[in-house]
């Protein structure tokens, strides 16, 4: 079963809010990502994912397979999109979660990818 902080947040990545995005995390969450610097805190965090979607404004986020340890949830996802140039984007990802104690929100949030693939698709 899908924890409800993980769905809220695939449901506002999709959505494009960003608010959504915001009230999601913790207050003093972090968001790492492969070749990137750590984002910290909601705003920083919150601010990031217009910003790296921006190439791509169509874009799903399907997620193929979940799994829960405690608190500790590992998804993994196919990402498919679409530039503003009308090319297709298609890739596999792993997005790491820690929730908080109670799981209501995400503490800390890694996301695996091959970065370069994607910057060569979206150019």
């Amino acid at each position: 079963m899908t924890p409800p902080a993980i769905e809220r947040y695939f449901a506002a990545v999709n959505a494009e809010d960003w608010a959504a995005i915001r009230e999601v995390f913790a207050p003093d969450a972090e968001l790492r990502t492969v070749g990137a610097p750590t984002r910290r805190g909601r705003d920083e965090i919150a601010a990031h994912f217009p910003q790296v979607l921006a190439a791509l404004p169509v874009h799903h986020d399907e997620v193929t397979r979940v799994v829960v340890a405690d608190t500790v949830v590992t998804v993994e996802i196919r990402f498919v999109g679409r530039t503003a140039d009308g090319r297709d984007v298609t890739f596999d990802a792993v997005d790491v979660f820690d929730l908080s104690g109670d799981g209501t929100t995400i503490e800390k949030l890694s996301t695996w990818y091959d970065t370069a693939a994607v910057a060569r698709m979206t150019r």
